[in-house]
């Protein structure tokens, strides 16, 4: 195992995706020391009444909206809602803050969400690389810019893309939640306690193999969905497979009679699942019990917990990320991927682009 997954990495991580997530808790450190008054002087015109923020994006440029509206839900003043789509939803007005985040500038479906808001007179903050979405700046004084470097797969710059997002928001006083020097020196931690090459034989790489053969669940509380949705996603791109999703409480009410496990009705896949149970310290207390029913019930034998340590749901969360990117990237190899690949995604686009 060793051996293999370090030969695998040689030959298959052509884009270098181990060291972009090497990188991901000094991604969020300098996304974080980026976003200041003295740097950016137009945040003191952001410092209004907003009613709500509204984050616009697709695929890895919107990940970070989710964990923004979790952590709003938690420990919020204003809802923040995350959209994904060519058009604004009909119920936003001017009163929301627009947050458009596109890693290559160039998200058709972001563009031109935003081309409506900006008819509508949005106030705006880009968070982009480049493309045309960075240049939407000069088209109206109320569309600013936070750069992003460039030069990667848009899932592995999530370190750069949410770090900006959150420090917007808590610059201008809409969240209050900051990611302290302690909490990045402990995720670096997990980054290198989980590096695949650094620990071939560890729990990650183990894991992975466990996970090769059989269909993928993954279930945890609803505060932890973002992470959840962003594993589900690097899973379909790093790893090409497919997995499915449910939140506690939730899924009690309806997909726990597929599970089945107490009595004789199940999915015929029940038993076949590789499950992924997602928590972390802060759960409700009933929802642990919930949770701990479903384990001790559940039909398949194949099963594993995830838990975000961290002092905070933020902490926990970047932790989940860091712990699967690392678990996805290992299943993608063993699979023979280069974690990085996703031909589809741009046969998609190619086709796109000869329609008018």
């Amino acid at each position: 195992m060793e051996e293999g997954i370090i030969r695998l990495a040689a030959a298959l991580d052509k884009e270098d995706m181990i060291g972009f997530t090497r990188s991901f808790v000094d991604d969020i450190r300098n996304g974080r020391e980026l976003v200041n008054r003295e740097l950016l002087p137009w945040l003191d015109e952001l410092d209004t009444g907003w009613s709500g923020v509204l984050c616009l994006g697709m695929g890895g440029s919107a990940a970070g909206g989710d964990f923004l509206s979790a952590l709003s839900d938690d420990a919020g003043s204003i809802p923040i809602r995350c959209h994904r789509g060519y058009d604004l939803p009909n119920w936003w007005t001017p009163d929301w803050l627009i947050l458009a985040t596109s890693y290559s500038g160039n998200t058709e479906e972001t563009l031109e969400a935003c081309n409506q808001a900006i008819q509508q007179g949005a106030t705006m903050v880009v968070i982009s690389s480049g493309g045309e979405l960075a240049g939407m700046c000069e088209l109206s004084d109320k569309v600013h810019l936070i750069s992003c470097p460039s030069g990667q797969p848009p899932r592995s710059a999530f370190g750069h893309i949410f770090s900006r997002q959150l420090s917007l928001l808590v610059e201008i006083g809409i969240l209050q939640t900051e990611i302290s020097e302690e909490s990045l020196r402990r995720l670096q931690d997990a980054v290198d306690d989980n590096d695949i090459i650094e620990h071939p034989e560890g729990d990650v790489a183990s894991l992975a193999l466990n996970l090769m053969q059989n269909p993928i669940a993954i279930l945890g509380p609803e505060e932890l969905m973002p992470a959840m949705n962003r594993f589900k996603n690097q899973l379909n791109e790093n790893s090409s497979r497919f997995a499915r999703i449910g939140a506690f409480p939730e899924m009690n009410h309806n997909e726990s009679v597929a599970w089945g496990g107490v009595g004789e009705d199940q999915d015929p896949d029940a038993k076949q699942q590789a499950l992924m149970i997602l928590s972390w310290d802060g759960i409700h207390p009933r929802v642990r019990h919930r949770m701990d029913w479903f384990v001790s019930n559940c039909p398949t034998d194949l099963a594993w917990k995830i838990h975000g340590d961290g002092e905070s749901l933020l902490e926990s969360l970047l932790h989940i990320c860091i712990m699967t990117d690392w678990l996805t990237i290992a299943l993608g190899l063993l699979h023979g991927k280069n974690p990085s690949a996703i031909e589809p995604i741009i046969s998609l686009k190619e086709f796109l682009s000869q329609i008018d």
